[in-house]
This record gives C-alpha cells, structure tokens and sequence, in this order.
C-alpha cells in the first residue's frame, strides 16, 4: 500500500499583534496591514484586489462562511474562530471580527480585526470543522500534531 500526504506548517499567530484588512462589498481586498501580510506569506500587494477567500482554507466548513455572510446581512458583526490558508499552503488560526463600516448610514465595505488563539482552542475548532464538515459536506481529513523532534525525524525518513 502506497501512502502519500502532504505536511502542512503552521505558522503561530505572535500574541499583541492584529490582522487587519478590508473589503468591498463583494469581498475583493482593499487595505491588508503588513501583519496581515506576513502572516499569510503574501506581499501586501498581492492580496490587494484579490477577494479575500484567497486565504480561506479547505478544512473550514462552508457553512461557518454562510453564517459570516448572513450575520453581516443583518448589519452584525460575526466573531469566531477561523483557519486561514497561507501562500505556501500552510496554515494560522485567528479569532476573527469582522464588520460593516457605514458612511453617512450606507453600508460601504468590511473590515476584519484577526488576534491569536491558543493551541488548547485550535485543537477544539479543528475538531469541531471537522465534524461539521463530515456532517454536512461528507468531507474529512486527518490532522496529526507532531512535535518539532518528531518532524525532524519524519524529514529524514522522507
């Protein structure tokens, strides 16, 4: 039996730091702080006018997407836990925040305020994305938690 897998580096959330972005109503990225940036292993200019799923990763359930859209179409802010997809197809986890800014009373674009979580909470949401997305998508993988030790040895087996 051939197995094959993909690895996939977390890159950690540093704790006081903020990602920052916004977009337009359709979702296209107009502003990304430098954090957002480094993060996400982007260029700031590459993620401006790009829609902002250009970060959403496949682990996360489509439905926590319809319920961010539907919350902001009643004019609330949704808050919740999100795994976004860098670049290089790793992955961060973040407590989102995202909301309208209005102009005058007229809903003019989004913005999102990201922070870090802790590991403890990340293993939660992983596995509860992971059931929602068997459940409702027929779909899973399997994450393994591996110590840095653990990934050196795996390296010189590969």
């Amino acid at each position: 039996m051939n197995t094959t897998f993909d690895m996939f580096i977390e890159t950690e959330v540093p704790e006081h730091v903020e990602i920052i972005s916004r977009t337009d109503l359709g979702g296209v990225i107009t502003y990304a702080n430098d954090t957002f940036a480094k993060i996400s292993g982007y260029e700031v200019d590459e993620l401006i006018g790009k829609p902002h799923n250009i970060v959403r990763h496949p682990d996360m359930p489509k439905s926590v997407f319809a319920d961010i859209w539907e919350t902001l179409g009643r004019g609330k802010s949704w808050q919740g836990y999100v795994k976004n997809k860098r670049k290089d197809n790793g992955y961060y986890w973040v407590y989102a925040n995202v909301s309208g800014v209005y102009k005058n009373g007229t809903l003019v674009e989004y913005k999102s305020l990201r922070s870090p979580i802790d590991r403890e909470t990340e293993i939660k949401m992983q596995n509860t994305y992971d059931a929602l997305r068997k459940s409702e998508e027929k779909s899973s993988r399997v994450v393994l938690y591996v110590t840095e030790k653990q990934l050196e040895q795996i390296e010189k087996l590969l």
